[in-house]
């Protein structure tokens, strides 16, 4: 009986397991969260890309052979996709809680987003990227369902303020009361107030 692997090169009598990560692949893994946490302490304009190569642990080297420059490595380390929900899909009186609780979600579950959320409030650098990422993703949203598209960008500044406001009490700053809040108590709150901005007539 032949030793060679089967056709479909797992070598396993075809049980099809996943082959082993490769290992660059753990490389840019720990680049990346070295560079969130660099980024997060020291500012864009202090973090070095010595620095971030320490903390990963490899030569300086391959961070700029996997991300060619300190901007590079900063538009990956904070590329983030909200994954937003389709609003017009979701009732119209429920779309504030839709979105409240999604950002939740995203908040508990993506440490890439707090870490965007420290960068932001410490440097220009930082804030223009969150800016990017909601304008680019909130806006759409918004168009969606407010009902004038000419004030689109301005209920979704005001849901960002809302939501990002929170981030940074809870998340970040860990303000007592905001973090010992539970999820419902914080949709109970938030999200007439999201549901306000983006759905109701102008004051």
């Amino acid at each position: 009986m032949s030793d060679r692997p089967d056709s479909n090169g797992s070598g396993n009598n075809g049980t099809g397991s996943a082959p082993p990560p490769r290992r660059s692949d753990a490389t840019r893994t720990a680049i990346l969260h070295a560079a969130r946490e660099r980024f997060a302490a020291d500012g864009y304009e202090r973090a070095t890309i010595r620095a971030i190569a320490r903390d990963a642990r490899i030569d300086p080297s391959m961070v700029m052979r996997y991300y060619g420059s300190k901007e590079g490595l900063f538009a990956a380390a904070v590329a983030v996709d909200l994954k937003l929900p389709d609003l017009a899909a979701v009732p119209r009186p429920e779309v504030g809680e839709a979105l409240v609780t999604h950002f939740l979600d995203l908040w508990e579950s993506n440490e890439v987003l707090t870490a965007l959320l420290r960068v932001g409030v410490a440097n220009q650098s930082g804030a223009e990227r969150v800016q990017d990422i909601f304008r680019d993703q909130l806006l759409p949203v918004a168009r969606a369902v407010c009902p004038d598209p000419e004030q689109a960008a301005t209920r979704a500044a005001l849901s960002a303020a809302q939501l990002l406001g929170l981030a940074l009490a809870r998340y970040v700053l860990r303000l007592a009361p905001a973090a010992a809040l539970h999820r419902r108590e914080i949709v109970a709150w938030l999200a007439p107030t999201v549901q306000r901005y983006l759905t109701a007539p102008s004051p």
